[in-house]
């Protein structure tokens, strides 16, 4: 599909501000300072959009995680991400082994897609659950793969990994997967298709 710009996101029937969904928590991070760049990446773009599918997603995560953990909330730290952004983050990490936790903007993030979900669970005065790292920590602590590893070696505890796995069983039955470096990250759908037959936001 031929990408579409930012600015009329808005206007384009594929798209949901996050906003619209009921009893979701918003804090997207790239629109603070609180992230690995330092800096609003957002400003001045609205990038509290997420495309339909995603959004159909996300509603069935929250419906079974409410079933699940009173009082528990998804929060949303980041969802669309437009390929000018992602060539910004790309360009400070090239190069480096932080390189590993971005999409190279030739291939394209499943962000830019409105296909992706970094989330994390609050309670219902909006206080994060600890995961064990901060959003955006590059480090190996991160990477769900290696959870039983530092489980057993005390660097995360039986709590930290208990509430990761609540966020992820709550995205999957929403129809997202996760990665292997990130515990916030989900993509829904298959990559190779969403760049196949998605519209890319620049």
């Amino acid at each position: 599909m031929p990408p579409i710009t930012c600015e009329s996101i808005a206007s384009h029937p594929d798209f949901v501000p996050l906003a619209s969904i009921k009893d979701l928590r918003v804090d997207l991070r790239y629109a603070t300072t609180a992230n690995f760049m330092g800096r609003n990446m957002y400003s001045p773009l609205d990038c509290a959009w997420a495309h339909r599918d995603a959004v159909n997603g996300l509603l069935l995560a929250m419906a079974w995680l409410t079933r699940q953990r009173r009082g528990a909330h998804l929060c949303v730290l980041d969802a669309l991400r437009p390929q000018r952004v992602q060539e910004l983050m790309w360009a400070a990490l090239e190069g480096t082994p932080l390189s590993q936790y971005l999409a190279p903007p030739a291939r394209g993030s499943i962000h830019s897609f409105g296909m992706a979900i970094d989330a994390t669970l609050v309670d219902a005065e909006g206080r994060e659950f600890d995961m064990g790292t901060s959003f955006d920590d590059m480090t190996e602590l991160s990477h769900p793969t290696l959870e039983a590893a530092f489980l057993q070696a005390g660097a995360l505890d039986n709590a930290q990994v208990s509430n990761r796995h609540l966020l992820g069983e709550a995205m999957r039955r929403g129809g997202f997967h996760g990665i292997s470096t990130e515990w916030w990250h989900f993509d829904c759908g298959d990559r190779v298709a969403v760049r196949a037959h998605y519209a890319r936001v620049l």
